[in-house]
């Protein structure tokens, strides 16, 4: 019998047990990533820019809030299909699932 076996215990395990066991991801959380910092920073320039483009003098607003709100959504789109690809691009060390 090896140093560290007994009843219950694997070989290589550590004897420290499932709660010491670190969580690991290759990808950053979303708030840290400039993906996100050129998301929030697009998504005010959008909303500053329908804010301040205004009636053209002929009675029209050349980019109201409907646009707005789809350039927002596009927005919304590309950035979360961007943040599921890095995350399928991902391992996780310890082999759990998410």
């Amino acid at each position: 019998m090896s140093v560290g076996s007994g009843p219950g215990r694997n070989p290589g395990d550590s004897g420290l047990g499932a709660a010491s066991r670190q969580h690991f991801s290759e990808t950053k959380p979303a708030v840290k990533t400039t993906e996100f910092i050129a998301y929030l920073a697009v998504l005010a320039a959008i909303v500053i820019t329908a804010f301040a483009v205004g009636d053209d003098g002929t009675g029209r607003d050349p980019f109201n809030a409907e646009q707005a709100i789809r350039y927002i959504t596009y927005l919304t789109i590309g950035y979360l299909i961007s943040r599921g690809l890095a995350k399928a691009g991902s391992r996780d060390r310890d082999g759990s699932t998410r």
